[in-house]
């Protein structure tokens, strides 16, 4: 008797272990440039493989690579490169930070549609973000005080954005810091005078995106990097992808992932 109750508690054991599997659960954090891509790429992949279970959040760049280097996610997407420190931090303490570009991006340079202004120079850029210029007037606009928006710190594109435009010069310590590209996107829609930047992805009617050095940000111009603020979007690992973790890279850089990418507003890296 005593046999047989314990061959059903294996057979129902067998049975529902799969069901509760870590095997058949995958975690994602990190940046909320990524965030749309990695959303949207789940949300069809779990489609087709009923038994997987995604779980997508934000949080920024940041987050997803120390969320990676804890051991708390799968898969951490950043919108900017692992930093020295980062992958010196990351081997001490066995962790190899292994990055897996899944798009390309632009970051776009956004204002209020009332804006007159069509074109910035990065010279001009610097100049705006470091509190040098703060009236439109100075650049061709109207006569009205320019409003700062920035990402926070532990955003990707914040990072690139600072190395890419100020080029090491200090941001103007009056600029808003905020959390999303939605957020930064809000904003501009409701404040005439405010200038932003954004991912390609989270470009729309209620903001208008401005030439920077008389080049518009395109799928050709982010391609071939004419376009000055252009970068890839990463998807952070600890180590080589494996497991559920690789097939899922493995489908957004397939013909599949990368049109997603490209419908989501983004560039394929194929």
């Amino acid at each position: 008797m005593k046999l047989r109750i314990i061959a059903i508690l294996t057979i129902i054991a067998l049975l529902v272990t799969p069901m509760f599997a870590r095997g058949d659960r995958l975690t994602i954090a990190g940046s909320t440039t990524v965030l749309p891509i990695a959303q949207a790429a789940a949300e069809a992949y779990m489609n087709s493989h009923p038994e997987m279970n995604i779980s997508v959040r934000g949080g920024g760049s940041s987050v997803g690579i120390a969320s990676v280097m804890a051991g708390n996610v799968d898969i951490g997407d950043a919108s900017r490169k692992a930093k020295t420190k980062e992958i010196a931090t990351a081997r001490e303490n066995g962790i190899d930070l292994y990055c897996n570009i899944v798009a390309n991006d632009g970051i776009a340079i956004v204002v209020n549609p009332s804006n007159p202004v069509k074109n910035l120079t990065i010279d001009q850029l610097q100049s705006i973000y470091t509190g040098n210029v703060q009236n439109w007037k100075e650049l061709g606009g109207p006569n009205k005080p320019i409003v700062l928006v920035s990402r926070d710190v532990s955003s990707g594109t914040f990072e690139v954005f600072n190395k890419l435009v100020l080029q090491g010069s200090t941001q103007d310590a009056g600029a808003l810091m905020l959390a999303s590209n939605n957020a930064v996107a809000t904003t501009i829609s409701n404040t005439p005078g405010a200038i932003g930047y954004v991912g390609l992805g989270y470009l729309s009617d209620n903001i208008k995106a401005v030439t920077v050095n008389n080049v518009k940000a395109t799928k050709q111009t982010i391609q071939d990097k004419s376009y000055p603020i252009s970068r890839t979007l990463h998807m952070y690992t600890n180590g080589a992808p494996k497991g559920n973790a690789k097939k899922f890279i493995d489908y957004i850089l397939s013909p599949e992932g990368q049109k997603i990418v490209e419908e989501q507003g983004f560039v394929s890296v194929r």
